[in-house]
């Protein structure tokens, strides 16, 4: 739910930012006051394409719902902006962030849009097939029924651009890299750059002098190993498929699994790699859902295969912790975040319990309390290693980058 508008000394907002991520089936958008990063606005249009498909708007403690059924991204956006602007005036918009999850080595910071820059994220959509066309679609949209003000795309890779090259770099032929751009991107970077900054400040650390390990866990999932400022390595690759144990992604598997299922099953690779990203990890090793909490409950109720997805799940994320660990010489703290990494304890909880060669215990009373009450922490005061929950807000760190692109000097 939105926060109560609250104006400033001129009565009016004349910074406000409105952040997009458009997906393959949904449109979520948020509009943030700048610098105060007060969040005016949020609404999500959902089940793009289906009979099903609707929107809905919090906006000043008011929430509006409407039913679009068949809507395509161009009449969701159209719809979603007039009735955003039938609330706030669009003359107080000062710029448009769009959310890119592939930028490549083309894009390594936030870059105003254009036809060019527009034309070249498209041509990096066999990097992110699943995200960037999606994410075009709304950028596209939203210019045309938002000209004349600056819009702006921020990648997720963009964080991890800096990674060094022995963590970025696969051990395949070199020339790969060189022409076409084989190496390790990862992904998830405002959320991971948010909740960084958020952790430092939580323990009284200036951010360019902490060593953190971040875990954003959702259907899509990564772990970061950030050290002094900037992301050192992460678990995603040169795709969103490698890495951890995710919601419908398999995350890392041998490589030599496409030609063996190829010649045992017949499929293409591209079948194989679609198996892969829509029918894999949670949902493919347990059969009925990519949904964690749905298969919480059904471990709880006897369930072996959900349970035993839950167990690879934790075992994967504690394994890549302690590897990324290597990255950093010294770990300061670690942090959950993101819809499963914030509200599963359970999850947190066994995770933590196969990194006990790091000294760390949780506290079950902060841990089942999500934080909440500690200021974050779910380890006891004065542990050796903290470990924090906190809310990512990937749309205020969009917000942020964007103003820092029109503001520069503020």
């Amino acid at each position: 739910m939105a926060q109560q508008i609250h104006y400033g000394s001129s009565g009016v907002f004349t910074s406000m930012i409105l952040i997009i991520n458009s997906g393959s089936s949904s449109i979520k958008m948020a509009v943030i006051d700048m610098p105060s990063e007060s969040l005016l606005a949020e609404g999500m249009a959902e089940r793009l394409g289906e009979p099903g498909a609707s929107l809905s708007w919090h906006v000043a403690g008011d929430t509006e719902r409407l039913s679009l059924p068949g809507a395509d991204h161009h009449v969701a956006m159209e719809q979603m902006l007039a009735s955003l602007f039938g609330r706030i005036d669009k003359t107080n918009i000062l710029a448009v962030g769009h959310r890119v999850v592939h930028g490549a080595e083309r894009f390594i910071a936030p870059t105003p849009l254009n036809d060019a820059v527009i034309a070249e994220i498209e041509a990096l959509s066999h990097l992110a097939p699943l995200h960037n066309p999606a994410n075009v679609l709304g950028i596209r949209a939203a210019r045309e029924h938002l000209p004349g003000i600056a819009h702006v795309a921020v990648f997720d890779t963009a964080f991890h651009h800096a990674m060094p090259r022995r963590a970025s770099l696969y051990a395949v032929p070199y020339h790969w890299y060189i022409e076409y751009g084989v190496r390790r991107y990862g992904f998830h970077g405002t959320s991971h750059h948010y909740v960084a900054r958020e952790a430092a400040s939580l323990l009284g650390r200036e951010f360019a002098d902490c060593r953190l390990l971040t875990a954003h866990l959702g259907n899509g999932c990564s772990a970061a190993a950030i050290a002094d400022g900037v992301s050192v390595d992460t678990t995603m690759g040169m795709t969103p498929l490698e890495g951890l144990v995710m919601g419908t992604r398999s995350g890392d598997v041998d490589p030599g699994l496409h030609d063996f299922i190829a010649r045992a099953s017949g499929k293409s690779l591209a079948e194989i790699t679609d198996v892969l990203n829509r029918q894999s990890g949670l949902l493919g090793l347990s059969g009925r859902s990519n949904d964690m909490r749905t298969l919480l409950e059904a471990a709880e109720a006897g369930d072996e295969m959900a349970a035993l997805a839950v167990d690879i799940f934790c075992y994967r994320l504690a394994k890549s912790l302690a590897g990324l660990a290597v990255a950093l010489g010294r770990v300061d703290a670690i942090v959950f975040t993101g819809g499963i990494g914030e509200h599963a304890s359970e999850i947190r909880a066994k995770t933590v319990q196969q990194l006990t060669m790091f000294g760390v215990a949780l506290d079950t009373e902060r841990n089942e309390l999500h934080g909440r009450q500690s200021n974050g922490f779910i380890t006891m005061s004065g542990a050796t290693l903290p470990v924090l929950v906190i809310a990512t807000n990937e749309e205020a760190m969009i917000a942020r980058y964007v103003y820092g692109v029109i503001c520069p000097e503020e």
